[in-house]
């Protein structure tokens, strides 16, 4: 039995499953308050799986840094407090809609660029692009559908809007091969950045 909780983006999903059954499900919205609206559904989660659970899987974006980051912080204390594994996988990879095994994905990357990826069988392709708004522009027409997380559609292009599903996260580690689950479940939880931290420097004082 896994949990599994996406708070990459302004839609909090959160999920129990089991084999084939969804045995609980919640979502909700949420701009910039995950920590104070994601603990009540967690609760109920929790509550579902009773002491059955084997691991948690978080959606680690790319998206929301905070979301995150508040995500992997919740779901380390329950692997703690549990004795269980926690694992990150790409939000990307579990569209809340039905999509076909392979399709094209445009974000918003920040400071005037977009990110290009390729899923394939609930899998983020290791080529994710960061570029100009010229070249994803160049990109995507030659894509017949394009898929996107944002709220908004990308430099206003023509995509299908989706939003990260738990369940599907869920789903999709609980049918990977055990080497693989075994090697993930060793690897650390990190946030998919999509680039380095911007850090702004203090001034130096006028003298």
């Amino acid at each position: 039995m896994l949990l599994a909780l996406d708070l990459s983006t302004a839609h909090g999903s959160i999920a129990v499953v089991q084999g084939d059954d969804v045995l609980f499900r919640s979502s909700f919205q949420s701009e910039r308050s995950h920590n104070a609206q994601v603990f009540a559904p967690l609760r109920e989660a929790l509550a579902a799986a009773g002491n059955e659970l084997t691991g948690i899987v978080i959606g680690n974006g790319p998206g929301s840094y905070t979301g995150v980051r508040i995500a992997i912080a919740a779901a380390q204390g329950i692997a703690l407090s549990r004795n269980i594994w926690c694992v990150c996988w790409s939000s990307l990879t579990a569209p809340d809609i039905e999509a076909p095994a392979c399709y094209n994905v445009i974000g918003d990357a920040r400071r005037q660029s977009f990110y290009l990826a390729r899923v394939e069988n609930g899998r983020l392709l290791p080529d994710l692009d960061i570029v100009s708004a010229e070249i994803a522009r160049e990109r995507i027409a030659d894509c017949e559908i394009v898929y996107t997380f944002d709220a908004k559609s990308p430099l206003d292009l023509t995509t299908v809007h989706a939003k990260p599903d738990a369940a599907k996260l869920a789903k999709i580690v609980q049918s990977l091969p055990s080497a693989e689950l075994a090697a993930l479940i060793s690897q650390p939880l990190i946030p998919h950045y999509l680039a380095e931290a911007f850090i702004t420097l203090p001034k130096r004082p006028t003298p």
